[in-house]
């Protein structure tokens, strides 16, 4: 599946908040909090720049190995978040979906995220993707598990990579397109566990920009640099 059928997936890594906050005398969580406003810039710009799925690596299973302290609160921040944000996604088309594990996550999170993924469920202009306690390997590992378990009764034009694409969704059963540019900030250049498969083809593109600064003049400089590459996927160049 060589990109989206509703426009591009983008995927970003959004890393750098702690530091951002470490540079201005102030707690990691104060960064965690600058970086939503980020993510409401990306989502705002996203659907105008051609963009029809964005999958943001919100908290790693790894992630677990911070503070109890910070993981609360960025807990907390999620929910914030998300419950504050439905009101203006159902305005702007955003469908939200959540990836990763939910038996590790508090209750009142769960909540949030069900009131949040139920109240845009029926927009369409951009498939907005947070993975929340996730890791690609685990994700591939239960793919392949149901694949395994499962008696096949899905559509018979299904080829097989779609068939594990759509088990590897675990955000309401449907395929995630491959991502066609995964972005990551803060200046490391790294995969760290993050849609290993759907990334098999990715364009991928590096900036030292902390998360919390990041513009959506920033997303439209990465989208206008996949652009100007030539994706050829395992084939030759086009003769000249």
């Amino acid at each position: 599946m060589q990109g989206s059928h509703n426009g591009l997936h983008v995927a970003i890594i959004m890393d750098g908040s702690g530091r951002w906050a470490r540079s201005r005398g102030l707690a990691r969580p104060e960064g965690h909090r600058a970086g939503v406003e980020a993510v409401r810039r990306v989502i705002a710009a996203a659907p105008e720049l051609g963009v029809g799925t964005l999958t943001l690596h919100s908290f790693s299973a790894g992630n677990w190995n911070r503070p109890p302290e910070e993981v609360e609160r960025l807990f907390a921040i999620f929910e914030d978040f998300l419950f504050a944000e439905p009101t203006e996604w159902i305005a702007s088309g955003v469908r939200l979906t959540v990836t990763g594990r939910r038996d590790r996550l508090p209750a009142s999170l769960l909540d949030t995220i069900g009131y949040a993924e139920s109240a845009t469920s029926g927009c369409s202009r951009l498939r907005l993707r947070l993975a929340i306690d996730y890791s690609s390997r685990q994700a591939i590992l239960q793919a392949a598990a149901r694949l395994n378990a499962e008696a096949f009764v899905g559509p018979q034009s299904e080829t097989p990579d779609e068939r594990f694409q759509r088990l590897l969704a675990d955000d309401g059963g449907e395929a995630v397109p491959d991502v066609d540019l995964l972005i990551r900030t803060g200046g490391e250049q790294r995969l760290s566990d993050f849609m290993l498969w759907e990334c098999a083809y990715a364009e991928l593109y590096f900036t030292p920009r902390l998360w919390p600064d990041f513009t959506a003049e920033d997303l439209a400089d990465a989208i206008k640099e996949f652009h100007s590459r030539e994706r050829r996927f395992g084939a030759l160049a086009a003769a000249v």
